[in-house]
């Protein structure tokens, strides 16, 4: 996309200046590499109940930020004021936070080397930026969808909402690199709640929508179909609430990737994350079973299993044309033919495993931030030999479960031992769906679970999913990530009966 769809505000700042005034102090200070951020992030966040507004959050978060390296001592600071002067005073301070660590460093910083990407513009692929849609129209539309829910049998409450974010960033380093991107992502979502009150139970159906890198024509139908599938929440909603409870016991199950995404973030997206693998980053969600020891040779799933890290597919959460390391982004293997072959790595750790050049996984979701190694859209791929539809796995199946939908989820500190459960159940019987199922939750290891897999969809049945909240480190950092997958077939999975296992 053309540079002049770059937000005016952010292109009038004086971007070119604060860099040379960063980046020419932190020389004359001795840095050996230094790099600037600026950035713009604008977010906002609109939520309904029952029609009715109950909040409109609008954000700006603008900021400068100074990386050093001094004799091989990493050094950060910030500041909010975007002029020259305050620039170089952060430079400054950069520079005595490394002179200050260096007595207590254990290491010494080595980075990958990376060709020099000279004034570089990327924008990501939206048609209509959402920041110029007036708020009263989006509370139109939450509303019309929310008060169409409502008058249909047996849906007693409606949420709506949507969060949508434009994040620029201004990237200027010792080497000559300079980046100027800008991306857009919004987050749609519905939730249907039907009340039992005669038990004093309740259920909840939720759309499937994913978060997308997407604008404001999302809510319109490009990319997905909104009338359809709110035609059809209340009929499944009342479905599930008449629907059996499972019998705990060992199923194969077609999980759609409406769920499986989920189930790849946490049991491979964070596993393959190189810090945790080395033990380095072990906050929020631990380290990882993977360790490079079993580099090539770690049996993760079936032949079947084809996992990428990918920061280039369209419409991705985690897709930029360059990291906050001023790396050039791509597609890599993580997972080939079921064997562990790779890792996500920044300028930082690729070294470490023997790599000449990053996969472009450094990100800070602040100027406030420091970069840190941050997770790729990692995607399961389609059956490359046959576009395999979803039908295809359900007949292949004579008992089962279909799996529809996230939901909730937990998984050990290793990303090895997981439940997940989901939206919508439905049973398999001689290759077809039965109705409904409720109460269902599947259990596994890591490696159990994707060794079972023993089919995957076509390219028609693979689905972008996501989310926009995947946390890391501490202090804690915020970072929007996709994961791509077709429907897959599982053998002989544990399922539980979650209304039994809380008793």
């Amino acid at each position: 996309m053309p540079a002049d769809r770059i937000d005016p505000q952010f292109r009038a700042l004086p971007l070119a200046a604060l860099a040379d005034a960063a980046l020419s102090r932190a020389r004359e200070l001795g840095a050996q590499h230094a790099d600037l951020r600026v950035e713009r992030i604008v977010s906002q966040s609109i939520d309904l109940r029952d029609g009715t507004v109950t909040g409109v959050a609008d954000t700006i978060t603008v900021g400068l930020a100074v990386r050093v390296v001094v004799d091989g001592v990493w050094g950060f600071a910030s500041h909010v004021e975007l002029t020259p002067v305050r620039a170089a005073a952060t430079a400054e301070r950069a520079v005595a936070v490394a002179r200050t660590l260096a007595p207590v460093a254990v290491e010494r910083v080595e980075r990958a080397d990376e060709p020099v990407h000279a004034d570089a513009v990327w924008v990501s692929d939206y048609a209509v930026d959402p920041f110029t849609v007036p708020t009263r129209e989006k509370v139109d539309l939450l509303t019309e969808w929310s008060q169409r829910l409502l008058a249909s049998d047996g849906v007693d409450h409606v949420q709506a909402g949507v969060a949508q974010v434009r994040e620029n960033k201004f990237y200027a380093d010792t080497a000559g690199t300079t980046t100027t991107q800008q991306r857009v992502r919004i987050d749609p979502s519905v939730t249907a709640t039907a009340v039992n009150r005669a038990a004093g139970g309740f259920e909840t159906m939720s759309s499937l929508a994913p978060p997308a890198g997407r604008g404001w024509e999302y809510l319109g139908g490009d990319g997905w179909d909104w009338h359809g599938e709110l035609a059809q929440l209340p009929e499944l909603l009342a479905e599930k609430a008449k629907a059996p409870s499972v019998h705990a016991g060992s199923y194969d199950l077609v999980i759609d990737p409406t769920n499986l995404w989920l189930t790849i973030h946490e049991s491979v997206g964070h596993a393959t994350e190189y810090d945790r693998a080395i033990g380095y980053e072990a906050a929020y969600a631990g380290t990882s079973f993977a360790t490079p020891d079993g580099l090539g040779t770690l049996r993760y799933g079936s032949e079947h299993m084809h996992v990428t890290g990918d920061r280039t597919v369209q419409h991705g959460l985690s897709t930029i044309g360059f990291d906050d390391d001023g790396v050039a982004t791509g597609e890599w293997d993580l997972v080939r033919d079921g064997v562990l072959v790779g890792y996500q790595l920044d300028r930082t750790f690729a070294p470490r495993l023997g790599l000449d050049r990053s996969n472009g996984c450094a990100f800070a979701d602040s100027p406030h931030h420091v970069p840190i190694q941050r997770m790729a859209n990692v995607s399961l791929r389609p059956d490359p030999t046959h576009d395999t539809s979803t039908e295809e796995l359900i007949a292949g199946v004579d008992r089962g479960i279909y799996v529809v939908g996230d939901k909730s989820w937990s998984i050990d500190m290793q990303r090895y031992n997981f439940q997940f459960t989901g939206q919508r159940f439905f049973r398999i019987e001689g290759g077809k769906l039965a109705g409904q199922l409720r109460d269902v939750a599947y259990q596994a290891t890591t490696t159990d679970f994707w060794g079972s897999l023993d089919a995957v969809g076509g390219r028609s049945t693979w689905l972008l999913h996501g989310a926009m909240n995947c946390g890391k480190a501490q202090p804690g950092q915020v970072a929007a990530v996709s994961h791509g997958c077709p429907s897959a077939r599982f053998r002989g999975i544990n399922v539980l009966n979650t209304q039994e296992e809380g008793q």
